[in-house]
């Protein structure tokens, strides 16, 4: 069974974290709709090598919803996952001077967006990056009337939430997200998630508001993305590693897909990986390239003071 972790505020909203293991700090950060239960099959296999971090992000699992005000960018996320950090303290270098410990940050679907904006911003906390099946968007731009975008968006929530949506349909449609996203015919590796945490999670609006929220502001998180990797190039002392899932079943699993991934190692320097057979849910079907792709990314690195570059 799953550990349900703790809860830190930080912006004003309350974020569950789990914190289990021991060793070098590795932050596993989930797609969008996914919890930190998603990580269950990864964390026997890193936690006896390394101090495994997952949270909720706003809205996810059971993280409060996000401030209103506040739509997600990929700046923003890169200093959640600082202040996540900051809050539990398990990057310190233990005399107490503040100093951090770089710790590795692992980024799945739409969260590889915000670890390399962790790397970008906070080069010096970051030990390596591994992006599983990441979010790929070569020429994003920021959309149009974002305020109306949003104002959509909470109007959507509200009438699906007042409609009984998430109670009736909300764990359903997460079995299907997942059966989908796996390996083999018809997703049929399942959803292996208990399904007492699936109701407690996604028979909730907040959930489904958080979805609809990412999913809304996807393409700015995307294009502020591509704005720091203007600003702030990785240094050669971030090494990344970008796995690629593999079923050859089409989509996200296709020949064109890793071609988008291995353009994507290219572009970031990074070493190119496939898992398969594996479908878009890599924790799931394969935890074992996971692990193996953290530890291989992994390395000594000094003491720092961790001090993050500007924010655009």
């Amino acid at each position: 069974m799953t550990s349900t972790g703790s809860f830190i505020r930080i912006g004003g909203a309350a974020h569950h974290v789990v914190v289990e293991g021991s060793g070098p700090v590795c932050v596993l950060s989930a797609g969008l709709g996914m919890s930190w239960f998603d990580w269950d099959p990864v964390v026997p296999l890193l936690a006896p090598f390394r101090t495994v971090v997952r949270f909720d992000r706003p809205g996810h699992g059971l993280s409060a919803p996000a401030p209103a005000a506040t739509p997600p960018t990929a700046a923003g996320e890169a200093h959640r996952i600082a202040a996540i950090l900051d809050a539990l303290s398990v990057d310190g270098d233990g005399d107490g001077d503040g100093d951090h410990r770089p710790a590795t940050v692992v980024g799945h679907s739409v969260a590889g967006f915000h670890a390399e904006a962790f790397a970008r911003l906070y080069p010096a906390r970051t030990a390596s990056v591994v992006l599983l099946d990441s979010s790929v968007e070569e020429h994003a731009r920021m959309p149009a009337a974002p305020a109306l975008r949003t104002a959509v968006t909470r109007a959507l929530g509200t009438a699906l939430s007042a409609a009984g949506a998430p109670a009736a349909l909300g764990p359903l449609a997460r079995r299907a997200v997942v059966r989908a996203g796996r390996a083999g015919p018809a997703g049929s590796g399942g959803d292996p998630a208990p399904a007492a945490l699936v109701r407690r999670c996604y028979r909730t609006s907040r959930v489904l508001r958080g979805a609809l929220r990412e999913n809304t502001h996807y393409r700015a998180v995307a294009a502020g993305l591509l704005a720091l990797r203007d600003r702030f190039p990785l240094p050669d002392s971030v090494p990344v590693t970008v796995l690629a899932a593999y079923d050859g079943r089409g989509g996200r699993g296709s020949a064109r897909w890793l071609e988008r991934q291995r353009g994507l190692a290219k572009t970031l320097g990074a070493r190119f990986e496939v898992a398969e057979p594996c479908g878009h849910l890599v924790m799931l079907d394969r935890p074992d390239a996971v692990v193996q792709a953290v530890l291989a990314a992994g390395r000594a690195a000094p003491v720092t003071d961790g001090a993050p570059r500007p924010a655009p």
